[in-house]
């Protein structure tokens, strides 16, 4: 895992920069900085082990495999596809473009997992 180079401007860095310079991309002297979106950036990543254990931990895990973080962020992105993909459509069949509370409701109780107190 890289460590923080102690910059205090957090994780982004200097995102892409093209034009002069011998050095290249990141750091180089000059050129054109392209700011790169925070969607062009794995967004898995932001569930972090720290998160994934304290979820195991509530399940009634001791210990876990280093192997088990990278398996459960790909279990998750495969739930929430699903999940979001019910909602959008039950968006569109409500003739809306904004996807409600009631929306994901509906796409879970879909799935058969009934979620309570949002209506």
């Amino acid at each position: 895992m890289a460590t923080d180079t102690g910059s205090g401007r957090g994780k982004g860095g200097k995102g892409v920069v093209l034009g002069k310079g011998s050095k290249g991309a990141k750091g180089s002297k000059g050129g054109k900085r392209i700011r790169t979106k925070p969607g062009q950036q794995d967004a898995l990543k932001g569930i972090t082990k720290p998160a994934i254990r304290r979820l195991a931990r509530r399940g009634g895990v001791k210990r876990i495999n280093g192997l088990v973080y990278e398996e459960t962020r790909n279990v998750l992105k495969q739930f929430l596809e699903q999940v979001i993909r019910d909602s959008v459509t039950y968006t569109e069949h409500g003739k809306r473009r904004t996807v409600t509370a009631m929306d994901v409701v509906y796409a879970l109780k879909r799935q058969g997992r009934t979620l309570y107190g949002y209506a």
